[in-house]
């Protein structure tokens, strides 16, 4: 069945959402033919995608985060590198260096041999398994989209997605990413155990000689004009101030700060987790076939647009918190809006 016109939306604009919303779901389908289950993960990688965001997921070993990344590069005519995070990776594995090369005439000079980063769709797996100072190297890339190597400045081609994966901190041999390198991700998305029936289904996808072939549905040039759409996306003032507000919420001891942020928190979201919160919604909003933002868009991201960004103190963590525990209290206390400010609107 078709979509129905968005109402109050130019007929071409309502054209431009359902081709966002059609590759969306010829997308999520092809993903769909290698990964069982794990929708919300999907949803959250397919997000990152349409808003030129990167994506951290954690799990344990063995869950299919990076087979679900693989399957994501295999369903996107882009071009796909994957670097194997090591405790011994240099940083010039990641970007590249400089290389003394002989030409035909027996010159000899430097050349710049890139690294796995000149790509479009990056697989970090376990990144949380490299040191810090490898992990850094990642960081012009994620935010600049380009890369320092030689003191020459090198632009990466668009769209640039890096895709990451960890291991919880707990797992031996792994170093805990520094804040700056969470905050550069658009998304945290939590992989869980598959269920009883997922597992069934696994079962007989990969114990039977099935074999699966995803098809390229999506490329490059589509998925810039499908970003620049989401941007179009009407948010209204009310609502992006709810948006602002479940932001402030996190800061401990601000004129916001609900008490379980005060009680458990001791840092709060910086202004990206405002960006991120803004443009999910808007993906959401589109696959709802609506143009413009509602509370429920921003309340359905709030927490894996913001788990990465705040961090536990010490009370929090001796208590057993987690940060999802404190910001699904962050969306029931926060009022979508305050009354003593509509009152003094009507004023």
């Amino acid at each position: 069945m078709a979509d129905t016109a968005v109402p109050g939306v130019d007929p071409q604009i309502h054209a431009l959402c359902e081709a966002f919303r059609a590759d969306y779901r010829a997308v999520q389908a092809e993903i769909g033919k290698a990964i069982v289950g794990h929708h919300e993960i999907v949803d959250g990688v397919l997000t990152c995608l349409f808003v030129g965001g990167h994506a951290l997921l954690e799990g344990v070993p063995g869950l299919g985060k990076t087979a679900l990344i693989r399957a994501l590069a295999s369903a996107l005519n882009l071009k796909f590198s994957r670097i194997q995070f090591t405790p011994d990776l240099m940083p010039a594995d990641v970007i590249g260096t400089n290389v003394i090369m002989e030409n035909e005439h027996g010159h000899k000079g430097f050349q710049f041999m890139h690294g796995p980063i000149f790509s479009q769709i990056v697989l970090a797996d376990e990144i949380n398994r490299a040191t810090p100072k490898t992990q850094s190297a990642l960081l012009e890339a994620m935010q600049e989209k380009q890369v320092t190597a030689g003191g020459e400045v090198r632009k990466l081609e668009e769209p640039f997605f890096v895709m990451a994966t960890q291991n919880p901190l707990e797992q031996e041999g792994t170093y805990p990413l520094p804040e700056a390198q969470l905050d550069r991700f658009f998304y945290k998305l939590s992989v869980q155990y598959s269920g009883r029936e997922e597992l069934r289904e696994i079962l007989n996808r990969t114990t039977t000689g099935h074999k699966v072939e995803i098809r390229p549905v999506l490329d490059g040039e589509k998925i810039i004009r499908h970003q620049q759409l989401v941007k179009r996306v009407v948010i209204a003032p009310h609502v992006q101030d709810y948006a602002i507000r479940c932001v402030l919420a996190t800061h401990p001891q601000g004129v916001y700060a609900t008490p379980m942020v005060n009680q458990f928190l001791r840092v709060g979201a910086s202004p990206r987790a405002a960006q991120a919160i803004t443009l999910a919604a808007k993906v959401r909003a589109l696959l709802d076939n609506r143009f413009h933002v509602s509370f429920r868009d921003i309340k359905e991201v709030v927490v894996p647009a913001m788990r990465h960004r705040v961090i536990l103190n010490f009370e929090g963590e001796a208590e057993g918190m987690t940060t999802d525990m404190v910001l699904e209290k962050v969306i029931t206390d926060t009022p979508q809006t305050i009354e003593s400010e509509l009152v003094a609107g009507k004023a």
